[in-house]
């Protein structure tokens, strides 16, 4: 498993979300992408994490991003987690790992002295070339989306 970098090629991937419609990369050729990965729907760190997404949607669609979310749940997960908290973004199903194994962010965890594998909160900035541009690997759930702005604003 290889850390992806700012300026690598980003891995392509199609998956499919919560309405069960085909999403890849290439979808997003032209604009910039938030692509974040999270362990697991309707979890308080996950929740916090969408719900600021949420609210700042407008803001960082104004900047020209689009986001997508990325857990290993299924459909029916997504569509309950995305309705529940009025998302207004798509989450993507990777119940075959495929595009957490792509990207890095599977990978051992740790919480109370025990060990499993799952799904690491990273969040990636892709442009619109398919390039990573950022890659945010100290996630702070209830600010993801400023630390997102923020990036933008330093540029």
């Amino acid at each position: 498993m290889s850390k992806l970098n700012p300026g690598d090629k980003a891995p392509r991937f199609t998956g499919t979300d919560q309405n069960g419609n085909k999403v890849s990369l290439e979808d997003f050729k032209g604009k910039n992408l938030v692509l974040y990965f999270y362990p697991k729907d309707d979890t308080p760190g996950c929740t916090a994490e969408a719900c600021n997404f949420r609210d700042n949607y407008a803001s960082l669609v104004s900047k020209g991003y689009e986001v997508v979310g990325v857990s290993v749940d299924d459909e029916k997960s997504h569509q309950q987690f995305r309705e529940k908290h009025d998302l207004p973004f798509t989450l993507l199903a990777d119940e075959n790992k495929k595009i957490v194994e792509d990207y890095g962010v599977w990978g051992e965890k740790n919480m109370f002295g025990r060990k499993y594998m799952g799904t690491n909160r990273v969040t990636f900035v892709i442009d619109g070339e398919g390039i990573i541009k950022h890659a945010i690997r100290r996630v702070d759930s209830k600010n993801a989306s400023w630390q997102i702005l923020d990036l933008e604003n330093k540029a």
